[in-house]
């Protein structure tokens, strides 16, 4: 197999060929040690045992602490969408804090130590922020490491949603995360709307996606009453990934503002956020940037709006110049840019997380591991769409991919639909064979290769144990 041509293919939106043997474990390795497809950084990542993964205490013994001796050993971790792996280095960024905090106490804010990997505590923002920069396409000045998703949301709304009596409306779709509903349903009722009548919905035309044409559309016919524009990059429940540029080029032609959640899409496909004119974007960075459960998140904010003339009403002091923020003299002075926004100085012990885990990134690019990504994917869906064929009860197959088929409307995630009959007895026996792959009712697998570190081998043996998982519960 030609894999220089097939992640070609893919870029392009097309399928490549599969040889008759790719449902084996000698062509998944085959893969796994061809020199053209961009390498795995596994070896940065503690990938965790099977015996591990039911450890009840924290406590070494021979189970709980062996090290996999062989690849049946690990544990098959296709959560990378949920939570990313450790990557070794956030230990060892984590250990200089300390030491640092330790043994220079308030003056780790001003020194900077030779020898660390971690910058002096007030510059530690902003250099995430510079190694931020190409995985979200847009300039150092434009992004800010701070708070969490769904605060930046508030924030960036607050900022950026002005309701008028005609133009109120929110363009949202029909199924955010909660948590992101939440948060536009609050901004709506803050400015004591109707969410009812203020959130327009995009609904999917197929049970499952949701089409550009139909959202152009909805943006033509409510054009005079829409205020924002706030949509996913990646939906989280079908893996769906929206044409961002032409979405954006089109509330721009109707100089209405948009927004997007990019909490499934940061670190997993190529962005571009200034070339395409985005207004601002939020993520988290604890998928696939691979920072720890609840990591600091991530904003940007178009250098068009950098002298943050809509930051008003929501200061804090880290958002105060730097030059002058230490003057104490109350006259806030907004730092240009994204980091205008920040309120509060944050919090260092996760801006070191976050430090740490990107300094992997600077191993490799994003163009690189969405190359690995799509044909990593693309094989993942091969497999998948053999077992559907092979596994057929009363005409309908045990499995259905509801992911978009064409690689360039997906990321590293397949969201795999079963009956509600095995779905629970199917997902039980994954973790019993150490997989972890999460779940979202009703119905769906979230199968997520992760490019950074998961392998081809490992989406075969991912398959044996689902392919068996499945006829166990017929």
């Amino acid at each position: 197999m030609d894999v220089t041509n097939a992640i070609q293919q893919l870029r392009q939106g097309q399928k490549p060929e599969w040889p008759s043997n790719a449902d084996s474990l000698d062509f998944a390795n085959s893969l796994d040690n061809n020199d053209q497809i961009p390498k795995s950084h596994r070896s940065d990542f503690i990938v965790p045992t099977k015996a591990q993964l039911n450890r009840k205490t924290l406590q070494d013994d021979a189970e709980t602490a062996a090290v996999a001796s062989s690849p049946d050993d690990e544990s098959i971790y296709f959560c990378g969408n949920s939570l990313g792996l450790q990557p070794k280095a956030v230990g060892e960024h984590l250990n200089a804090y300390l030491k640092t905090w330790g043994s220079i106490g308030v003056r780790g804010h001003f020194t900077n130590l030779e020898d660390s990997p971690v910058t002096p505590y007030q510059d530690m923002a902003a250099e995430c922020a510079r190694k931020m920069a190409d995985i979200v396409g847009a300039s150092p000045p434009e992004i800010v490491a701070m708070n969490t998703l769904t605060i930046n949301l508030h924030l960036m709304m607050a900022a950026f949603y002005k309701p008028t009596e005609k133009k109120h409306k929110i363009l949202c779709e029909w199924r955010p995360f909660p948590s992101d509903w939440y948060a536009i349903e609050s901004q709506i009722e803050w400015h004591g709307l109707d969410p009812k009548k203020s959130m327009l919905l995009v609904e999917p035309e197929d049970g499952y996606l949701m089409t550009t044409h139909q959202i152009l559309q909805l943006i033509d016919d409510n054009a005079d009453e829409l205020a924002l524009i706030m949509l996913p990059g990646i939906q989280y429940y079908s893996g769906q990934l929206l044409d961002i540029p032409t979405i954006t080029a089109h509330a721009r032609k109707h100089n209405i503002t948009i927004g997007w959640d990019l909490a499934h899409a940061a670190g997993n496909v190529e962005l571009r956020l200034h070339d395409w004119d985005v207004d601002f974007a939020c993520w988290c960075t604890y998928k696939y940037i691979n920072a720890g459960a609840g990591a600091v998140a991530g904003a940007f904010v178009h250098a068009k709006h950098g002298n943050n003339e809509h930051y008003t009403g929501l200061k804090g002091w880290y958002g105060h110049d730097k030059s002058s923020r230490f003057l104490m003299d109350n006259q806030f002075v907004p730092t240009p840019g994204a980091q205008g926004f920040q309120c509060s100085n944050p919090s260092i012990v996760d801006l070191t997380c976050l430090s740490g885990s990107l300094s992997v990134f600077a191993k490799t690019s994003i163009a690189q591991l969405r190359s690995r990504s799509l044909l990593l994917t693309a094989y993942a869906e091969h497999l998948l769409t053999q077992i559907a064929a092979r596994n057929v009860h009363n005409g309908v197959p045990a499995l259905r991919i509801v992911t978009p088929a064409d690689p360039q409307s997906r990321g590293a995630q397949l969201s795999v639909l079963l009956d509600e009959a095995i779905f629970e007895p199917a997902s039980a026996a994954l973790e019993a064979h150490g997989v972890s792959c999460d779940k979202r009712k009703p119905g769906i697998l979230r199968v997520a290769p992760v490019p950074m570190y998961n392998t081809f081998s490992e989406v075969w043996r991912f398959m044996q144990v689902l392919e068996k998982a499945l006829q166990g519960h017929e």
